[in-house]
């Protein structure tokens, strides 16, 4: 096959998946009206396909700091970090970052994938070993094979099997990075870190935690997945996103180790983009502060969420192993997960759909993404309509 022919064979496969023209992917949502409801076609819905976890799309104070950029400092910098896009809304959230999780710098990038691409890239090479779980977001293994380290997986959440992958390198545990994430994307776990901070002491590696799913989710001040365990000190690296609970876009890494600043010199992710736009920077900003002082919102959403996969549980749904604002009901084909999303979207609700190979273990997934901002009405009826959808999908 020629270049060409290879993508009408991709596009083949995804037709295959998709029956009768379904258009479940990328599909337009043609008004917002709030950090739970939205318009699609001629449907008022209700968002479950959103990471908008602490609701702050809306919040006042982000629109406010967002537009106060734009009268001041335009619409974007036009330039990467190195040139001319580090502005002092840049460096001061660097900064905001790094008290927030008491480190000693941090550097802001452009976005949340662009965050691990950079800083993996920049912090292993050929001839040092990167050790993955299995079930990484797709920017930890580009960044991994950008950097042209040899890539070693282990068995999700599996620490016996991680143990047994480090036993095997031997001396070159030294030049290893481990990597994990604070909450998993498809089915909503969390890593055992306590376990990977030991086999990490123990085997004299450097550890790197994405905390995209968890930052302002996990944690008193939301620090995330470091904060519930009472272990931030034990962790090298910690990157995330600001498309998450944060509600903008772009990325950040945070660090005690004074190489981190090195990675503005040899990260090529970092040095060839362009920097966030005033607005992004000065919205995710004013977020940061809500986020640290939003105890009550997390507060709602764990309310949420206990409330959702309660009741998914009880009609019968396979989920994941804890509660949290990912909840997933895993099915055993695209066609049951096709039609329990296309019933759910006829009753109002957006929801995400997760066919294989993204969906773990051949699996498909119907999955939820909750928020501070839906009412307990909101979530009764997503949950309600789950249940009488279920043995119209397991029948």
């Amino acid at each position: 096959m020629n270049l060409l022919e290879k993508l009408d064979s991709a596009a083949a496969a995804r037709k295959a998946l998709l029956p009768d023209g379904i258009g479940a992917f990328g599909i337009p949502i043609e008004e917002v009206y709030s950090a739970t409801e939205a318009r699609i076609g001629n449907r008022r819905v209700l968002l479950l396909g959103t990471n908008n976890y602490l609701g702050l799309t809306f919040a006042p104070e982000c629109i406010q700091a967002a537009h106060e950029a734009i009268d001041k400092e335009g619409t974007g910098t036009t330039g990467s970090r190195m040139a001319n896009g580090s502005y002092y809304g840049h460096r001061a959230l660097e900064k905001e970052f790094a008290e927030f999780y008491r480190c000693s710098s941090g550097i802001v990038f452009t976005t949340g994938y662009q965050a691990n691409l950079g800083t993996i890239s920049g912090l292993v090479g050929p001839g040092d070993t990167v050790l993955i779980d299995g079930d990484s977001h797709a920017s930890i293994y580009d960044g991994c094979v950008l950097s042209g380290a040899d890539i070693i997986r282990f068995k999700h959440n599996d620490m016996v099997d991680m143990e047994k992958r480090l036993r095997r390198l031997d001396d070159r545990t030294e030049t290893t990075l481990v990597i994990a994430e604070g909450i998993y994307s498809m089915l909503g776990d969390q890593a055992p870190l306590a376990e990977i901070v030991r086999l990490k002491k123990a085997y004299n590696c450097i550890l790197l935690l994405d905390e995209a799913h968890s930052l302002g989710v996990l944690g008193e001040t939301g620090q995330g997945l470091v904060e519930q365990t009472d272990l931030l000190e034990e962790v090298d690296f910690i990157t995330g996103t600001f498309s998450k609970s944060l509600c903008s876009i772009g990325g950040f890494c945070v660090s005690n180790h004074p190489q981190l600043e090195q990675l503005r010199y040899v990260s090529h992710p970092y040095i060839f983009t362009a920097s966030p736009s005033p607005a992004t920077i000065a919205s995710t900003r004013a977020a940061l502060q809500l986020l640290r002082t939003g105890s009550h919102l997390r507060k709602q959403l764990w309310s949420n969420c206990t409330q959702l996969y309660a009741q998914l549980n009880e009609a019968g749904y396979q989920l994941g192993p804890d509660p949290g604002p990912v909840i997933a009901a895993v099915v055993d084909t695209p066609q049951q997960a096709l039609l329990l999303w296309q019933k759910l979207l006829e009753h109002n609700i957006y929801v995400n759909l997760i066919l294989p190979p993204a969906a773990p273990e051949g699996k498909s997934l119907v999955r939820c993404s909750v928020n501070a901002a839906h009412t307990a009405e909101q979530i009764k009826y997503v949950g309600e309509t789950f249940s009488k959808l279920y043995s119209l999908v397991n029948g």
